[in-house]
């Protein structure tokens, strides 16, 4: 049985279009075609249904699917062994992340990753909305949020600490409040989906639905708004930590931290063992980040008032 078929047929599985798996592959659509007739011919049985827009698997390409998978992990592994692991990370990668965190934090690190991994190509796909890792046909979708889909594995790359901040403007104009129960004397930015905000304070966890005019559904805006004078918003430090450091906005409620279970992820499909170009991937920018990210850096100055 040909390896290459068997990788054919699992990037089929997931893009469900031969000609997008063939060019992944670097094989041309009527080839890639070939390549399927000739598995199908070898197995004895039917494993797609082909229509002009798209193809799906069968019962019996769904049953054949993870003993796929299982054939080039192992291949993938056995080259490991011996030495061949980093010649077999090659190929395509293909990776979703949110928009401002992949402009920020993924982009400036790929000069680098491209040097230890020059027979590796990306396709990065950055969004903020949630995109489906399978039916997208992606390898590796960056999310910090948490894992609700019990078919995908999830590896922690980074925190995501949270806090409170406003413009100098804004506190010189309306003040800076002292516990989370002032709010309700304030303009606050809230993030769609996030409009209650959990304080931790000496008395429990304190909930608050803080008031504000400004209602946003993307957190670069939200952290421009707050940051042109408009109110207090929850941001990311990964978002803000250089508007930090050059004092155009502020941290406030500094005793009172926010409950937060959010963290940066790399998610992809379970299976019984990890291809090494996406096992690299997730391994560099695990070594990139560290125990604790840039972003968060003790030694950084932060003007808190």
């Amino acid at each position: 049985m040909n390896i290459d078929h068997l990788k054919l047929f699992v990037r089929l599985a997931m893009t469900h279009n031969i000609s997008q798996a063939g060019q992944e592959l670097g094989i041309s659509p009527a080839v890639a075609s070939a390549h399927i007739n000739k598995l199908e011919q070898t197995l004895g049985v039917r494993l797609l249904h082909r229509t002009t827009r798209k193809v799906s698997l069968t019962e019996e390409g769904k049953a054949f699917l993870p003993h796929a998978e299982d054939v080039l992990s192992s291949v993938d592994a056995a080259c490991a062994a011996v030495g061949a692991g980093e010649a077999s990370i090659r190929g395509t990668l293909r990776v979703t992340a949110p928009a401002s965190f992949g402009r920020m934090h993924l982009l400036p690190a790929l000069a680098d990753f491209f040097k230890r991994h020059p027979e590796l190509t990306l396709d990065l796909r950055l969004s903020d909305n949630i995109v489906d890792l399978v039916e997208g046909g992606f390898d590796i979708a960056i999310r910090n949020a948490q894992l609700k889909d019990s078919s995908l594995i999830a590896r922690k790359l980074a925190t995501d600490n949270r806090i409170v901040c406003a413009s100098p403007a804004y506190l010189a104009e309306y003040g800076t409040p002292k516990t989370p129960d002032e709010l309700k004397h304030h303009q606050c930015i809230n993030l769609m989906g996030l409009e209650g905000w959990i304080f931790d304070t000496p008395q429990g966890r304190r909930n608050i639905k803080p008031p504000g005019r400004l209602r946003i559904d993307n957190g670069e805006a939200m952290r421009d708004a707050c940051s042109a004078g408009i109110g207090l918003a929850i941001n990311s430090t990964w978002s803000v930590y250089q508007l930090l450091e050059q004092g155009k906005l502020v941290q406030v409620l500094t005793d009172y931290p926010l409950v937060s279970d959010a963290d940066i992820w790399a998610v992809y499909p379970s299976s019984r063992l990890l291809a090494p170009k996406v096992r690299a991937f997730i391994d560099y920018f695990s070594e990139w980040f560290g125990n604790q990210p840039y972003w968060d850096k003790s030694e950084r100055q932060i003007i808190v008032m």
